[in-house]
């Protein structure tokens, strides 16, 4: 009994102890009050890091996802600048801009794209199912056509529309628009569907005429892809090209053209080539070279068309060059055209025998005056080893500025192919000397017989004249010949076209000076040269004394010497320059 009591006591006892710990468990824990006060810290921690995170977002990097929330739903195009005007020397517009509409279409806002299609072809020609792709696409943004004319893109617009066709839209777009045709495609050049110059002048002077585009912003759809129809904001104003005036006349660039084409095939000949300059500035009248470049339609480009071949390919300048070696001679004071000549029928020039064109197989005394007019290689070829020597037939070919950029506003120039004198060997005076084994840009000899005909100072061959109301500035070149080696050999290319090799290059009233020219084709495959594939050309000047026209014609590939062929088509390109330019004929 006792000892229960004792137990029951202690049972007791030990009570208060046992809450007291589970109290002190309790308030380990948090109990209710401290529970409360746990979660309530953990969800300020919570809160806390959600305030933080939306500083972060709203305030630290607003701008930044303000930008790229902007950018997702929006898309950036050029507004493009409307280019400027292209004038020839006497105000006649040669190309220029005007408005047009591009279309456009969402593809997801069309629900007959069959229907629509036809009646775009309807307007703009072709099959239906040419635009059908375009107006069914998985995308919100297609291109139906470019740079459509606003009275043709009307019609589709008010068409569509009475049909509740749904889904084309038009955008305010410029192209460019050539009032004289094709007439000087090649010097006029391409614009791009991008309103950018792809040749010619348009891309040689691109910085002046393109302008600086706008920016627009359209509103995107999935991807980025713009949605047709959506609204559009300018962000930034185009800025026009400038207007420029260049050198061309355009009646006597329809001229070249037209005779040239004739020439090619009539002479049988690959291509050809011409250009008309004023000798005494170096403005470009006239350029071109066939295959002739047709820039209103391109749809067809033949190859080569792009570019003007007197500025972009080399040929061997044949004997036009023999006017370039007496002027050097006469100005370096060892040739005078009063001296007499011993000139075999054949000659060596180094491993090769050189004779003349004309079939001469008797020696005889000549004076550079004869050699001129009979173009004889071997005289040319004595006089350039045996008088003139290899060190001042390399100073003269360098002060004349051939295998040298000219500088011409045209792009694509080449400087040919022209041995310096380290690299001579034994046959290069000597065929150089009638323009053999060189291979130049024939714009080189433009320059270069416009400085005979210039009384000794060359000109840079260019085409601009002003930029805006700004008059272009071009400098004479060095003096290469005095005004007393300039008269002489001008005298004796008078000879030349007077009753020389030239005789059917002259112009009835006119007094013309110049050279022929019939370089041999070098064969690339087997060596040598090829048989009745001429350089046939010739290159002149007039009035003689004070010359204000200067005409290169040249036909490449034909079997045809220039006697027969390049004459008699300077002759009716140099008439047309000379009434076109105002020079009265002799009275």
């Amino acid at each position: 009994m006792r000892s229960g009591f004792d137990d029951s006591r202690q049972r007791r006892s030990n009570a208060p102890e046992a809450s007291s710990r589970a109290s002190g468990i309790r308030a380990y824990l948090g109990g209710e009050d401290g529970r409360t006060l746990v979660l309530f810290g953990l969800f300020l921690v919570a809160v806390l890091i959600v305030v933080c995170r939306l500083v972060w977002y709203q305030v630290i990097q607003h701008d930044e996802l303000t930008q790229k929330a902007h950018e997702r739903r929006s898309n950036v195009m050029a507004v493009q600048a409307r280019r400027g005007t292209i004038y020839d020397r006497n105000g006649n517009v040669l190309a220029m801009s005007e408005d047009c509409l591009t279309i456009v279409c969402n593809p997801s806002e069309i629900n007959e794209p069959y229907l629509t299609a036809e009646v775009i072809a309807a307007h703009l020609g072709g099959e239906t199912n040419d635009y059908v792709d375009s107006l069914s696409g998985d995308t919100t943004f297609a291109y139906v056509r470019r740079k459509v004319d606003t009275e043709l893109a009307n019609a589709i617009a008010d068409e569509l529309a009475d049909k509740g066709l749904p889904g084309v839209y038009y955008q305010q777009d410029s192209r460019r628009v050539y009032p004289y045709g094709a007439t000087g495609g090649q010097v006029l050049g391409i614009v791009g569907v991008d309103g950018d110059g792809l040749s010619g002048l348009e891309l040689y002077y691109d910085d002046v005429l393109g302008g600086t585009n706008g920016e627009m912003v359209l509103e995107t759809g999935y991807l980025g892809t713009p949605i047709a129809g959506a609204a559009a904001e300018v962000t930034q104003e185009a800025v026009d090209g400038t207007d420029i005036v260049i050198s061309l006349d355009i009646n006597v660039q329809r001229v070249a053209e037209e005779r040239i084409v004739e020439g090619v095939k009539e002479y049988k000949a690959e291509s050809g080539s011409v250009m008309v300059t004023n000798p005494k500035t170096g403005e470009i009248l006239a350029a071109c070279s066939t295959p002739l470049l047709d820039q209103t339609d391109l749809s067809v480009v033949e190859e080569g068309a792009t570019s003007i071949k007197l500025v972009s390919d080399s040929y061997e300048p044949g004997s036009i060059f023999k006017v370039l070696t007496f002027a050097m001679g006469i100005e370096q004071g060892v040739v005078d055209p009063t001296d007499s000549y011993y000139v075999p029928a054949y000659l060596q020039v180094g491993d090769d025998i050189v004779s003349d064109d004309d079939g001469r197989g008797v020696d005889m005394y000549m004076t550079p005056r004869e050699i001129l007019r009979r173009s004889s290689n071997t005289g040319a070829a004595l006089v350039a080893q045996e008088k003139i020597g290899a060190d001042g037939f390399a100073e003269g070919v360098a002060s004349f500025g051939i295998g040298q950029l000219t500088g011409i506003d045209y792009p694509g120039e080449v400087t040919g192919i022209v041995k310096t004198r380290g690299e001579y060997d034994g046959s290069s005076v000597g065929s150089m000397s009638f323009g053999q084994g060189l291979a130049i840009p024939l714009v080189q000899m433009v320059r270069a017989i416009g400085a005979v005909a210039n009384h000794g100072v060359p000109m840079t061959p260019h085409f601009l004249v002003a930029v805006g109301t700004d008059e272009a500035t071009w400098e004479a070149g060095e003096r290469i010949i005095s005004e007393n080696t300039s008269r002489k050999v001008v005298d004796m290319m008078r000879t030349v076209i007077e009753e020389g090799t030239g005789e059917p290059a002259q112009v009835p009233g006119y007094d013309v000076a110049g050279k022929t020219g019939t370089g041999e084709r070098a064969d690339t495959e087997k060596g040598g040269y090829l048989e009745d594939k001429f350089t046939s050309s010739l290159i002149g000047f007039a009035p003689a004394a004070d010359p204000t026209v200067l005409v290169y014609a040249g036909l490449n590939g034909t079997p045809y010497l220039a006697y027969a062929s390049a004459a008699p088509l300077f002759s009716s390109i140099m008439g047309e320059a000379l009434t076109d330019m105002g020079v009265l004929p002799a009275a």
